[in-house]
């Protein structure tokens, strides 16, 4: 069999990929906190070419000068740079203008991390996700409460009925990783630490680079419409061509077949 039937099938295969992963961030263009994914290629092994000298005799070619076997996906990752922020003015959207991660702890006991500062009020009057999710700072708000002032610092002030001075819930701090790329995406825009991420470190809002939090705005997802427009087009001419190709040495076969006849 030709190999150019295999390695075009390679190429379809990886832009059908590059497909996919463009039509999620298309997908996800107004989720709040989204981090767009990228996708990165890898050609395959080379194999050696037989050649024949002038005297007759056949050797193997260098690697250098071999012959490609396609393409593979060598990684799907995330692009974490800073969405653009937008105005809610509700009290408990949370927006941070940096690196820093929220801490999130989910039902069987371990931590996740999220940038998505859409919190609310359980029925204990914690602060959760819009799953159910507690913020790790276990920051409880009273019943009585009126309202509430989150600092950029992370210090969470409420206003008691009753009460002549604001009390301190607590303060949110948020977490830092030297990779924030090599993070597993678990859906729900939570992510978890792999060894490409490093550890979780906890910082106070505004030192190593967490960022500072802003109350009543939200982070928008990072997809640019024109950047996902223009990769999709690609792919798709990109998997158009492989096709070709595909089909190009169906055709040689078929002439070689057809010398027997």
């Amino acid at each position: 069999m030709l190999d150019s039937l295999y390695i075009g099938a390679t190429g379809m295969q990886v832009q059908q990929l590059n497909v996919d992963t463009v039509a999620n961030n298309l997908a996800n263009v107004n989720t709040v906190g989204y981090k767009r994914s990228r996708i990165d290629f890898e050609d395959l092994l080379y194999r050696s070419v037989a050649t024949t000298s002038q005297a007759g005799t056949t050797t193997a070619a260098a690697t250098e000068g071999g012959k490609g076997m396609g393409a593979a996906v060598a990684s799907v990752g995330k692009v974490f740079t800073v969405g653009d922020v937008k105005k809610t003015d509700e009290p408990l959207d949370l927006a941070i203008s940096g690196q820093g991660f929220f801490e999130i702890q989910m039902p069987d006991g371990t931590l996740a991390y999220t940038r998505n500062g859409a919190f609310q009020l359980n029925a204990d009057g914690t602060l959760v996700t819009r799953d159910g999710y507690p913020l790790n700072a276990s920051i409880q708000v009273p019943a009585d409460t009126t309202s509430i002032q989150v600092g950029a610092n992370g210090q969470v002030l409420a206003t008691v009925a009753g009460e002549n001075r604001a009390v301190d819930l607590g303060q949110i701090e948020l977490t830092t990783f030297q990779n924030p790329s090599g993070l597993t995406a678990l859906g729900d825009n939570l992510f978890v630490p792999t060894e490409n991420s490093g550890i979780a470190t906890p910082q106070v809002p505004g030192e190593g680079g967490a960022g500072l939090l802003r109350q009543g705005f939200l982070e928008s997802s990072n997809v640019r419409l024109i950047d996902e427009m223009v990769a999709l087009i690609v792919a798709q001419r990109a998997y158009e061509i492989n096709a070709k190709v595909v089909q190009a040495s169906d055709e040689l076969l078929s002439i070689s077949n057809s010398l027997y006849r």
